[in-house]
């Protein structure tokens, strides 16, 4: 399936500074790969942490909780320049892009993800009001960190492969 010619046309001007300019392509492949070392870093040490917690008891786990609140907006931070970043790089080669079949893979394991993180912030507020040992929310907390862990690898393994086979 090939890229619309408007929208390939549209981009043109981007996609030839962005291919003639190296320090633009470093600028924003280093963006990339920081904002995935910032929020993937973070989330998957969370990940391991709330994995890790449940063995604990419901008492200790009151700090764990607290931390995941703040360790989300880091997340979400290292995103949005994962988000900014990805535009500019399949905007600079559309054609490309547009019609990689693991690209569109990629773009709806990055779609589970955000998902997965929203489930994880409304298990947390359910904890945040019943944190009690018998609580069913400390479960599928583990569930979807689980489910985290194995998404975040599988994005970014997508996206090797998509550099090297598109």
């Amino acid at each position: 399936m090939a890229a619309p010619g408007a929208l390939v046309a549209l981009l043109k001007p981007w996609a030839d500074f962005y291919g003639d300019s190296t320090a633009t392509a470093t600028l924003v492949e280093i963006m990339h790969v920081g904002g995935l070392l910032l929020a993937g870093g973070l989330a998957i040490a969370a990940d391991r942490h709330t994995i890790r917690a449940l063995k604990l008891a419901a008492h200790e786990r009151g700090g764990h909780l607290r931390e995941l609140a703040t360790v989300h907006r880091w997340v979400l931070s290292g995103l949005t320049v994962i988000a900014i970043s990805g535009v500019a790089l399949v905007t600079s080669d559309i054609e490309t892009f547009w019609s990689s079949p693991l690209y569109w893979i990629k773009m709806l394991m990055v779609a589970v993800l955000l998902y997965n993180g929203y489930v994880m912030t409304r298990v947390e507020q359910a904890l945040s009001v019943d944190a009690s040992e018998e609580s069913p929310s400390w479960r599928k907390l583990h569930r979807v960190a689980v489910r985290s862990l194995v998404l975040w690898f599988t994005t970014a393994a997508l996206g090797v492969a998509l550099v090297n086979y598109s």
